[in-house]
């Protein structure tokens, strides 16, 4: 029997798990999903509040001590928050992959999509970067940490019935819909690391 996985989930408040007890984060969800669905694994909470792809590239390379398996990277939500160049959030998520390739390990890029807040422009050149950097390091993608709640389809219900009262981070129902959706493409990872 294969020994169980590690996996570094490194991101901000959404991996964090912003306003929520510990045990209803998203990754005490993902690592009870993937549990649940036959994969042996335990996942790190590598999620730092406020964090941008500027701070997730400074601390990757000591994030990835030897016990970490598999990378899961969910960075660029406060890039995109902030307005930051999306040249900029590219090469810093582009280190962080490039510090995972070199220590040989699978790794699974989780994008955010912009919305219209900064203009069309600002909003292509942010939705680029994911496909973009996937492509060109030949990694799998996930193209939208929300997804699970975009499926919902009401944006109205999903401020009342999935969102905290910040209207920006998930409530433990909102969490579930994201690991529901995201969860099967992190099985794939681990699987990968296996």
């Amino acid at each position: 029997m294969a020994d169980p996985v590690t996996l570094l989930a490194i991101g901000d408040s959404l991996t964090q798990g912003y306003g929520l007890p510990a045990k209803l984060g998203f990754v005490p969800q993902l690592e009870a999903w993937l549990n649940g669905n036959g994969a042996e694994v335990t996942v790190v909470n590598g999620g730092v509040s406020g964090d941008t792809s500027a701070g997730g590239a400074s601390r990757i390379g000591w994030a990835l001590d030897p016990r970490i398996d598999a990378v899961m990277v969910t960075l660029g939500g406060n890039d995109l928050l902030r307005g930051i160049d999306p040249a900029e959030t590219k090469r810093n998520l582009d280190t962080i992959l490039g510090e995972v390739e070199a220590k040989g390990l699978p790794v699974l890029l989780v994008g955010m999509t912009a919305l219209g807040n900064y203009g069309d422009t600002y909003a292509q050149a942010f939705n680029a970067i994911y496909p973009s950097l996937a492509e060109a390091r030949d990694v799998p993608l996930f193209e939208d940490f929300l997804a699970g709640l975009e499926a919902v389809g009401d944006r109205q219900k999903v401020l009342s019935d999935y969102i905290l009262p910040d209207a920006v981070h998930p409530n433990e129902f909102g969490v579930a819909l994201i690991v529901a959706a995201i969860g099967p493409t992190v099985l794939d990872l681990v699987h990968a690391a296996e």
